[in-house]
């Protein structure tokens, strides 16, 4: 009988600790990415300057690029000027928005691109999406899986915590995402890889259960491996599904309906997460989610990022609309105005709001 196994998109260097950063040209050298250290470094205005003073001297072959921000006109502008120089890779040095623009702007000059996270703010380090701003709001962008990826705890220490606890929300909303794909899989069939599910609840329980805080290297490198796993666990199944469900439905909602006053992804998916998890009848699970949460110092109900319950509900609402043909929580349910508000009421009773 053959014996049949597939490849998993992954990087091929994973480094997460303190003193990461400083030892950046040797890792690309070991592992092959880059011998001859010429890269193509994007950074952005602030952090990033500080960085490159920090990092020039021992990257002396590379061109620095600077990204004015997460927009598709910031990472074709990017792409277009690394066109013509014969780089190894593309390091995307800096938060979420210049990661992602790198990914994209690697991906379309067709070089490696290398992650050198200085927050945690979400999962999408790793994953094989960049989300970038255009005309039209916000767009998700199918790109290769980073080649390598460097998280240095000293740097994400010095970042502001609230980077820490969005990060912290985004890995916990895998929890509810898993459920609602399992939900789907039980009433249309749709497919569930296993190998993807496993690694996004795995990540999602580390932290979950995790005694530590916001301060602690033990605790920041399992919220780190927990943030790759779950970029891996997309590169697996080929989308967001083992990492959004109702959580980011209803997360995207707000997004939409009040783009100028959204909180931090983290945030909103957190809250949205221990919401969803009430909704399906899982109260204990909604409570403990609502307790740790509050114990890393996030939001548990949208009062604490700035919206009435009203815009709450409206956001539950309309979030099915933010995915035509994602099936989760909020699609079995198809709970009116109404049901939405009293099923709020009951949460905030429960997590005791």
């Amino acid at each position: 009988m053959p014996v049949l196994t597939r490849l998993i998109p992954s990087p091929v260097v994973v480094d997460i600790r303190a003193g990461a950063l400083d030892d950046l040209a040797s890792v690309l050298a070991d592992q092959r990415i880059s011998s001859s250290g010429r890269l193509a470094i994007a950074i952005s205005g602030g952090s990033g300057a500080v960085l490159r003073e920090r990092l020039a001297p021992a990257l002396p072959g590379a061109d620095w690029y600077e990204v004015a921000g997460g927009t598709i006109d910031g990472a074709v502008k990017l792409a277009d000027a690394m066109r013509g120089s014969r780089y190894d890779a593309v390091v995307g040095l800096g938060g979420g928005k210049i990661i992602d623009a790198a990914k994209y702007a690697a991906a379309r000059v067709g070089l490696p691109l290398v992650a050198v996270a200085t927050n945690l703010s979400h999962d999408g380090i790793c994953s094989p999406v960049s989300t970038l701003d255009n005309d039209n709001g916000r767009g998700s962008y199918g790109v290769p899986t980073p080649i390598g990826l460097v998280i240095d705890l000293d740097v994400i220490r010095e970042a502001p915590v609230r980077y820490v606890r969005s990060g912290i929300g985004d890995a916990l909303s895998n929890i509810s995402a898993i459920a609602d794909w399992e939900l789907s899989h039980r009433e249309t069939g749709e497919p569930i890889d296993g190998l993807a599910a496993a690694m996004a609840r795995t990540a999602g329980e580390s932290v979950l259960r995790h005694p530590g805080g916001t301060g602690e290297d033990e605790f920041l490198t399992v919220l780190s491996e927990a943030l790759v796993l779950t970029g891996i666990a997309m590169s697996i199944s080929g989308d967001s599904r083992p990492a959004s469900g109702a959580c980011h439905e209803i997360s995207h909602a707000i997004d939409l309906l009040y783009p100028k006053r959204a909180a931090a992804h983290g945030e909103q998916v957190g809250i949205a997460a221990a919401f969803a998890m009430f909704l399906r009848g899982a109260e204990e699970e909604a409570g403990l989610f609502a307790e740790v949460l509050h114990r890393h110092g996030l939001p548990t109900t949208p009062g604490e990022i700035g919206f009435t319950e009203a815009e709450f509900v409206t956001a539950v609402e309309y979030a099915p609309q933010t995915r035509p043909g994602r099936y989760t929580i909020l699609e079995h349910l198809e709970l009116s105005t109404d049901q939405i508000r009293d099923a709020y009421a009951d949460y905030a009773k429960t997590i005791g709001s």
